[in-house]
């Protein structure tokens, strides 16, 4: 049995690592759904499967497309703040990989395997593309809206200290510790 103690007015999940100052926290309800960074990206990856393994039975392109964009805009409205840039760059690769993944389903059964997954790779990602243009425009969009910029502005702050990697560390410090 672990006994935890809180400060009063200090939000749970506070570091106090970050140099005296409290990180940002979105005003939400407890009960809210926070995905990380990869849970993002399995939703997004989640629905473009399915959309890509349902559109052909069911005969309507529409269906991967549209089921992409709203597993983008789950993800970008659930994702936790601090991990924006991460699902802002991820929707192209994530489309990809989906569709990768479903064509090589499609191609076990062909006689030339290669020859199918390459076909019906390149024929589904020149019919998704609007839809991979506009799912990649609504996470940015959301991203943005949810505070994207401020997380540019850190990163770059970072980079320009040369602790891109190490928020709480000092630049020179070793990031190994062996006495712990």
């Amino acid at each position: 049995m672990s006994i935890t103690t809180r400060a009063r007015g200090v939000p749970s999940g506070a570091s106090p690592t970050l140099g005296g100052r409290l990180p940002r926290q979105p005003s939400r309800s407890p009960s809210s759904i926070s995905l990380t960074g990869r849970g993002a990206i399995v939703v997004m990856f989640t629905f473009g499967l399915l959309g890509a393994l349902l559109a052909p039975k069911l005969g309507l392109g529409l269906v991967a497309g549209a089921l992409f964009v709203v597993g983008c805009v789950l993800a970008a409205v659930a994702t936790r703040r601090a991990d924006l840039l991460t699902l802002a760059v991820s929707p192209p690769m994530v489309f990809l990989a989906a569709d990768a993944v479903a064509q090589c389903a499609y191609a076990m059964g062909d006689a030339s395997f290669l020859q199918s997954l390459f076909a019906g790779l390149v024929l589904t990602l020149a019919a998704g593309a609007p839809w991979l243009f506009l799912g990649t425009a609504l996470v940015l969009a959301i991203a943005f809206w949810r505070g994207l910029m401020d997380d540019l502005r850190d990163l770059r702050a970072r980079l320009a200290a040369g602790a891109a990697f190490a928020p709480g560390a000092e630049p020179d410090e070793d990031p190994v510790r062996w006495d712990t």
